[in-house]
């Protein structure tokens, strides 16, 4: 019996590592979901799995460690079976999290960032995990946690140290609500699954409905859906096998955002409809859903209704019997990296690489998804696409403004009675999105996410849309409780860990920016650290390559405009103050060895003078 081979891995997991190669076919575009098969298989990416995996794909081993290493999700070191992280978005702490965290690691023996010495459980803390409505939250095993409270964590722990398999553990526990609180046209529509595709006539006039509609990028860039397609369908293919490409994007990393969870949930034939109606407009053969990897929870029921379509005859060769239109979808997941948002780096990912964005030009409607012409459209565009085939541009136009067409799914979350997704037509105010949801003494809202706009109530009356406040749908409230300082101070270090570390005005910005607002929060601070952070915000803004690093700074830059207060009730020194003190952080290490005589204390200056150092040459002292 074979016990292993020349790469220093056993049989069974060189079985596993060649299943997984073979149902990809050794094609190392599709890196991101080998990596990740071979880690539900075999629990870790060991460096010997990882030089098999090079190996089998004939990749330099440098690369496909680089990948590993660049995604959250992918560990190469040995965690716990038990794999708990905690969702650490601001809306996570308002809930409680540190102290249900705290909980956890007193009951399990162990400190964050730590695995128990019997490689039971390890337990950290990871970014936003879209579950902002239904939070504390965090991940088991990449299997979302919602309603976290003392109890729980209580039998969470009980069950750890049973080693119950968390197919056994009780399915309340995972549940995940759609909490749609407000339903418009979108969520409204209850198509069946065909109902958009039968009612299509020729590309070019779906091509026209979409433009006549107004349609425009759910997911906050807000450019025009038709222009993007016709721009797809125009552009020429390259190399043997020319061809386009259809992208939906759901890796919605954004801070408080989850509105396309729930479309994927409660409305995923619409989204897939939406895709095909893409794809037949610009000639695609194929399409590619990019899932976050926090929505793992969602592959196997999404791939199931991928089944159903293709029986179904609405994915597949000659769709619904019309000779030449063949099309599928499949879904890649990811692996935790808030930049793949953005579309270029989202298409390195898929094509297996770090997600590190492009320069553009060329854009991905010319040269995306493996070079080729690719429209990459957010999970909420495609569904009202689906929406328009059935309703008619001049429907879907008259709803709205005369700017933002249409309506907006927002992710409601934070100091409010009624938390979810709320559909409204383009133009409503943010103080009647407050009076649905129920916020009493708001306040601030966070629009957008961290990167957005931090509004106060003199802005209440402001609207929704694409000439006033666009938004890719988060929504977050803060009452007057709220420290808005330590809300901007969350989303400083949230980028801090999201950067991707390409270009360093956003590597170093990042970092720069999180370690003034420690300092102040300290009481280190003074008015030359809050003129720093405006000089960090204006580098990161005017310097970094892509959307992360330019809107890193927006946070802090709004609160400290608009809650100026906050900031100043931690400026303890007139102007500057070092963050850290040699003097002092060496002193309980001279008490403990005897060398600190409290009633003969040497200072610096005194010392320094003793060595000679900072003297003048021939100084007599």
């Amino acid at each position: 019996m074979r016990t292993g081979n020349s790469n220093g891995i056993g049989a069974d997991e060189a079985g596993v590592i060649e299943a997984v190669l073979s149902r990809h076919g050794h094609d190392a575009t599709r890196l991101m979901q080998i990596l990740r098969e071979v880690q539900e298989g075999l629990g870790w990416l060991s460096p010997p799995v990882l030089t098999a995996i090079a190996h089998g794909l004939k990749q330099p081993r440098a690369q496909v460690e680089g990948v590993a290493g660049f995604y959250h999700f992918f560990h190469t070191r040995q965690l716990g079976q038990y794999r708990v992280l905690w969702s650490d978005n601001i809306t996570d702490r308002m809930l409680g999290n540190v102290d249900l965290m705290a909980r956890m690691c007193k009951k399990l023996w162990l400190k964050p960032g730590d695995v128990s010495e019997d490689a039971l459980v390890s337990i950290d803390t990871t970014s936003c995990t879209g579950m902002g409505d239904q939070g504390p939250a965090m991940l088991v095993n990449y299997r979302p946690v919602t309603r976290m409270t003392p109890e729980r964590v209580d039998k969470i722990v009980d069950l750890i140290r049973h080693k119950v398999p968390l197919d056994q553990w009780p399915a309340e526990y995972f549940q995940v609500e759609d909490n749609i609180r407000r339903k418009d046209a979108l969520l409204s529509a209850a198509l069946a699954p065909g109902d958009a595709l039968r009612a299509l006539r020729s590309p070019q006039e779906m091509l026209e409905a979409v433009k006549a509609s107004g349609l425009r990028g759910r997911g906050g860039a807000g450019f025009s859906t038709g222009q993007k397609w016709e721009f797809c369908r125009n552009a020429v293919g390259t190399g043997d096998a020319p061809a386009h490409y259809v992208v939906c994007n759901a890796d919605e990393g954004e801070p408080g955002t989850f509105k396309d969870r729930v479309l994927l949930s409660a409305c995923p034939d619409l989204v897939f409809e939406g895709m095909t109606i893409a794809a037949y407009v610009i000639g695609a053969r194929k399409g590619l859903v990019y899932l976050r990897g926090e929505y793992r929870y969602l592959l196997e029921p999404l791939n199931a209704v991928l089944e159903s379509r293709r029986a179904a005859n609405l994915l597949g060769k000659s769709i619904l019997g019309q000779i030449g239109f063949d099309f599928d979808i499949e879904i890649h997941l990811g692996a935790g990296a808030y930049v793949c948002g953005e579309e270029t780096a989202l298409l390195e990912s898929l094509e297996g690489k770090r997600g590190v964005p492009r320069k553009r030009p060329p854009f991905p409607v010319t040269s995306g998804y493996l070079g080729q012409p690719t429209a990459v459209n957010n999970v909420e565009t495609l569904a009202s696409a689906a929406l328009i085939a059935v309703k008619g541009a001049a429907w879907y136009k008259g709803i709205g403004t005369a700017k933002s067409s249409g309506t907006k799914l927002l992710s409601i979350s934070g100091d409010c009675e009624r938390p979810g997704i709320y559909e409204y037509p383009y133009g409503v105010t943010v103080a009647q999105v407050l009076a649905d949801c129920g916020a009493r003494d708001t306040q601030a809202c966070q629009i957008a996410g961290a990167s957005g706009l931090c509004v106060a109530p003199a802005e209440f009356g402001r609207r929704i849309a694409f000439e006033d406040i666009p938004t890719g749908g988060s929504f977050m409230i803060f009452n007057n409780s709220r420290d808005m300082f330590e809300v901007a101070r969350n989303f400083t270090h949230f980028f801090v860990h999201e950067s991707c570390g390409f270009c360093t005005p956003c590597r170093v910005g990042t970092t720069l920016l999180g370690n003034a607002m420690d300092k102040i929060s300290e009481g280190h601070g003074g008015e030359y650290d809050i003129n720093d952070v405006w000089r960090i915000i204006r580098t990161l803004k005017t310097a970094s390559h892509c959307g992360l690093g330019q809107t890193a700074g927006n946070c802090v830059a709004d609160t400290l405009q608009k809650f100026r207060p906050s900031y100043e009730l931690r400026l303890n020194v007139h102007d500057f103050e070092p963050a850290f003190d040699l003097d002092k952080a060496l002193s309980k290490m001279r008490e403990v060895t005897g060398r600190d005589d409290p009633g003969a204390h040497f200072h610096i200056a005194h010392r320094k003078s003793k060595s000679g150092i900072g003297t003048k040459m021939g100084d007599p002292t």
